[in-house]
């Protein structure tokens, strides 16, 4: 199956729309005491800005028929001048969704893999994200990818 990777445009935006609701349930499942559900964390207009700005690219994959599969939010990060932190280059990502009914199609390593790409040409010196433990299917995605543990987040609920 033929996949393309290209950054986003407004056209994209009801999918992309589906998608973070998609995301949110993912993540209203695990934890309905933090996530609303079901909802997105960006409307229309946020993301006509984000998708314009270049300190936020935001990837689509598409299949042949140009349908859209799956889409990937980054956002360029820069510490300068920190007194504790080096000037490194970091590419973040954000957001990271596959289409419930794409999955197993690879656009999950498409998407990834254009994102490391992108950040390498753009001189990042890595790419990161942040992955909650009631995904475990994304968890084991990552860690295939070849994504290590840089922090843990960790919390008790009162």
């Amino acid at each position: 199956m033929e996949l393309t990777v290209r950054r986003a445009e407004n056209r994209d935006i009801p999918k992309l729309l589906e998608l973070l609701v998609q995301v949110d349930m993912v993540h209203h499942s695990g934890r309905p005491d933090i996530f609303k559900g079901p909802a997105t964390k960006y409307n229309a207009q946020e993301l006509e800005t984000i998708i314009a700005y270049d300190k936020t690219p935001v990837f689509v994959c598409a299949d042949g028929k140009g349908e859209v599969l799956g889409h990937a939010f980054c956002i360029h990060r820069q510490f300068t001048d920190d007194s504790v932190m080096t000037d490194i280059k970091t590419l973040y990502i954000d957001d990271i969704c596959v289409d419930e009914n794409a999955r197993g199609r690879h656009v999950g390593k498409a998407l990834y893999d254009y994102v490391i790409n992108y950040a390498k040409k753009y001189g990042c010196y890595n790419v990161t994200l942040n992955v909650w433990s009631c995904n475990p299917s994304a968890l084991k995605f990552y860690e295939k990818m070849g994504l290590v543990p840089q922090k843990i987040g960790m919390e008790k609920i009162l």
